[in-house]
């Protein structure tokens, strides 16, 4: 067994353990099993991420058994998909059957006398899960925490195998539930996020989702009265004494500001019989408290302690909290921290899934999910149809961003006692995860579009409904929790219907349905590929521009109206349905196309936040090609706009019109100003060497941003660079970064248009994901980039990324290089060094052979694919 430790940022990492500030947001730290470690509580946490032997498919001999012989394994490390997939993956082609995970780990003496439990984020569908051939626990459901105790089962005196069967076929006995081939995203597999080994004494604060506690078990932190002046916190702790005798001692409480300056001190005597639980309820008050809001997401630590009767700390960890009150007032619309909220809730919902790796992100990827959402103008996210990753929430904790978190599920409800008994425990396990995230802005607990839309109508109806409100409420018995639904008589959030004067309303999804021609068909105008070039780009974003127009201007003439989340912001792969959904004003590698920066300009240009995307912008939404258009549209949130055309001589000036002063911004149209004819004539002629459009943003009259594009000429090389909104790559073999490979002309003009194939390879302490047997590497230039995915091994170091076409010849655009490092991940990790030998640099994706093995599914409409048709259709008229 090896522990990795860390040096990098070793003091101040110390100075946040020990005085609760965050780290620098653009170096985030993640959270672990729901919490952030404290030092020297007797509290440790291990990652389980490294070394997993791995079988994809069913197995005659039980891998279960600690005697099974998995030598001839693939060796993985997690977050793990089961596969690599091409970038456009959708139809159902990716595996769905058992897999089977064995990990091999020897324990540390000092572990003994203790309480281990492993901690999964998420494993997807049905698993089983077995430490030495003792099987501790079923679950069905792909979305939420499974937590075991290993402690009575683990063999000190060598070797130990954790064995995890997982299946995601179809079943309807749990949600989702639909097939996927009527589905309209993606199971994809696998152990697919982090693992967690939590070391802790006997006496220790439980683990909520573990605990199956309503209303309890580990830390809760709500709020009563919440104001400028104080702030009254409401914690209540759940402590389990797992020992045979009888524990006392006290329960403390630290509150740091972000400098770490304590604010407050609590403590609390306890005392607990041996092998009991009990949970202990105070309230601390905070005088002139910073409180969280998008334009300023402030965190405090809470450092939380167990001592006994001598003051020894025996257990503890730190939770970051932010203090915030949240109401919902019918015509009043929704009010933050006791004022009125008076900008439109704008944002997006989110699919998890990312190019090539499927669900199967990492915590940074899921972090710069966050921040790009948030550069973008959003201050919501809807997630879509699950809950999301933990790193991912708590990035919208840190950057402002407020989330609704929804229970899984997708068109369909099963009536089967059994559906009924996972779907509740999904609503209570996705609140007891969440529930202390200031993010969260209410739940959502019905079953998407299920019921008034989809299927089993008369069983999902009102009534049921009403009920997973209800568990809601019983989960979060405090001040500000509130549930979006349907049926007005449950609900205080609506999605539709008509006004009523105590609700409050929100457009869960817009900007697509109302274009599509039909649900067989799929054809829309806000869905374009970045292949589909700039014609295509422009008339997604102005679909956008007046659906998103008509949001802002619902809530401008009532507060009712909150706002709304467009769908999609990414890309994303369907099952049924060949193509993805293109309607990302991302893609798949989260590559920007123009409706990105159309909304970027509903940003307030006066608010200027570090890491949260602000401030004023401009961006030329054209690219000077032989086949871009005469007009010229510019994205920008400054009050006018100055458009320069080909550097001599025209000058363009726009101002916002009427319209646009209740903060709608409008798209800035220059009408017939490139006559591509001069474009060439000035080329030619050789007396202008940059034939460009600039376009200034103006604010009181002043240029405060601009945005320059160039004539791209002759491709004369690759350009590499970093996708990765500053962040390092963290040594702990599951990490990974996006590399963008650019083709450019001699001036670093990217070349739109060119349609090369480029090869990467790589030197030092990375990996690239995927390869030629999914088209990824080499990777085909789409609108000027091709993207790769760069993964870190377990040791720091160096990474050398070299990108070159695939046919050279004496004038085809020279090989680019980049050069970056990975570094230490803070967290210690188990695993042995030896299997680390055994990684697979590239493991196998959608091969020849994998196709062969999975279960085709036709692609004849057949009489299901015809009823998800129709319930889309139903939807969209409601």
């Amino acid at each position: 067994m090896r522990i990795l430790l860390t040096k990098r940022l070793l003091f101040i990492f110390t100075l946040g353990v020990l005085f609760g500030f965050q780290l620098y947001a653009s170096q985030p730290e993640y959270s672990t099993a729901g919490y952030y470690t404290l030092s020297n509580t007797g509290r440790n946490v291990y990652s389980m991420n490294v070394a997993w032997r791995f079988h994809k498919g069913e197995l005659v001999d039980d891998p279960s058994k600690v005697t099974y012989k998995d030598s001839l394994w693939s060796v993985v490390s997690l977050p793990h998909g089961i596969e690599y997939l091409p970038v456009d993956a959708s139809g159902s082609i990716n595996y769905q059957g058992v897999v089977w995970y064995r990990k091999h780990f020897i324990p540390n003496n000092d572990w003994k006398e203790k309480k281990v439990f492993l901690h999964f984020e998420a494993i997807m569908g049905k698993s089983e899960i077995w430490i030495n051939g003792i099987s501790l626990t079923k679950h069905f459901g792909g979305y939420l925490p499974v937590s075991v105790d290993i402690s009575n089962f683990i063999k000190w005196d060598g070797d130990n195998v954790i064995s995890v069967k997982a299946d995601n076929s179809n079943d309807p006995t749990y949600s989702p539930g639909k097939k996927e081939e009527n589905l309209d995203f993606t199971y994809f597999g696998g152990i697919y996020r982090d693992c967690w080994l939590v070391v802790h004494n006997k006496v220790h604060i439980t683990d909520p989702n573990f605990e199956n506690e309503t209303a309890g078990g580990g830390l809760f932190v709500a709020f009563d009265k919440v104001g400028s002046e104080l702030a009254e916190v409401l914690l209540k702790t759940h402590i389990r004494n797992s020992d045979n005798s009888r524990f006392d001692g006290t329960i403390n409480y630290e509150l740091f500001q972000a400098d770490g300056k304590k604010v407050k001190s609590l403590s609390k005597e306890v005392k607990i019989r041996r092998n009991e639980a009990i949970s202990v309820a105070d309230k601390m008050d905070v005088s002139s408290p910073h409180l969280w809001s998008p334009e300023s997401p402030y965190l405090y630590s809470l450092n939380v302690t167990i001592r006994n009767k001598k003051g020894e700390v025996i257990d503890g960890y730190r939770e970051k909290i932010g203090i915030r009150s949240i109401e919902f007032k019918g015509k009043d619309g929704f009010w933050l921290n006791g004022k009125p909220y008076n900008i439109p809730l704008l944002g997006g919902n989110r699919h998890q899934d990312f190019a090539v790796v499927g669900n199967a992100t990492s915590n940074s990827a899921n972090w710069r999910d966050a921040v790009k959402l948030r550069k973008a103008g959003f201050n919501i996210i809807r997630m879509a149809h699950y809950p999301s990753d933990p790193s991912f929430m708590d990035a919208c904790d840190a950057l402002g961003l407020f989330v609704i978190v929804p229970t899984p599920g997708w068109q369909f409800y099963n009536d089967d006692p059994a559906f009924v008994a996972r779907l509740e425990s999904d609503i209570r396990n996705m609140v007891r995860r969440d529930r202390n995230h200031p993010c969260v802005i209410f739940w959502e607990p019905i079953l998407n579009e299920t019921g008034l839309w989809g299927d089993s109508k008369t069983t999902y109806n009102e009534e049921a409904q009403g009920r997973s409100a209800d568990l809601v409420k019983q989960e979060y018995p405090y001040k500000y929790c509130y549930s979006a639904g349907g049926p007005e008589k449950y609900f205080t959030v609506l999605y539709g219907g008509v006004p009523k004067p105590d609700k409050v309303y929100f457009t869960r999804e817009y900007g697509d349905g109302g274009n599509v021609n039909n649900w067989a068909g799929q054809n829309a105008q806000n869905r374009a590929s970045l292949a589909y070039g700039e014609a295509a780009l422009l008339v997604q974003a102005e679909s956008y521009a007046k659906s998103t127009k008509g949001v802002i201007s619902s809530f401008n003439r009532s507060r009712q109206q909150m706002g709304g989340a467009m769908w999609c912001s990414f890309d994303a792969q369907r099952g049924y349905h060949p193509d993805p959904f293109f309607g990302g004003i991302m893609d798949a590698f989260r590559r920007p196309k123009y409706a990105y920066y159309l909304f970027m300009s509903h940003r307030n240009p006066e608010i200027q936040k570090q890491n949260i995307g602000s401030g004023p912008m401009v961006f030329t939404a054209h690219s000077l090609t032989p086949f871009s258009g005469k007009d010229v549209r510019v994205f920008s949130n400054c009050d006018e706009v100055h458009l320069t055309v080909f550097g001599g001589g025209e000058k363009y000036v726009q101002k916002k019109d009427v319209d646009s002063a209740e903060f709608v911004s409008p798209v800035f149209t220059f009408e017939n100003v490139v006559d591509y004819d001069q474009v060439i004539n000035l080329s030619r002629s050789g007396k202008v060497k940059d034939v460009y459009l600039k376009a200034e943003g103006l604010i009181d009259g002043k240029v405060v941003t601009e945005h320059k594009v160039s004539l791209a000429n002759a491709a004369t090389r690759i350009e590499l660079s970093l996708d990765n909104e500053g962040m390092d790559l963290l040594a702990n073999g599951s990490d990974f970064t996006t590399v963008v490979a650019s083709i450019v002309d001699e001036n670093g003009n990217v070349k739109r248009l060119n349609k090369s194939y480029v090869k990467f390879t790589i030197e030092g302490e990375g990996r690239i994901l995927g390869g030629e047997d999914i088209f990824v590497n080499p990777r085909p230039v789409v609108w000027g980039d091709a993207p790769v995915l760069v993964q870190s091994t377990t040791k720091s170091g160096t990474i050398k990324v070299k990108a070159e076409v695939c046919f050279k010849g004496n004038r085809t655009p020279l090989a680019g290089e980049l050069v970056f490092k990975s570094y230490e991940d803070e967290t210690p990790a188990v695993y042995s060094a030896s299997e680390l030998a055994f990684i697979d640099s590239n493991e196998p994706g959608q091969s020849a052979s994998d196709l062969d093995e999975v279960k085709r599914k036709s692609n004849v409409i057949d009489d299901d694919l015809k009823k998800v048709h129709e319930q889309q259709e139903r939807f969209m008229q409601e």
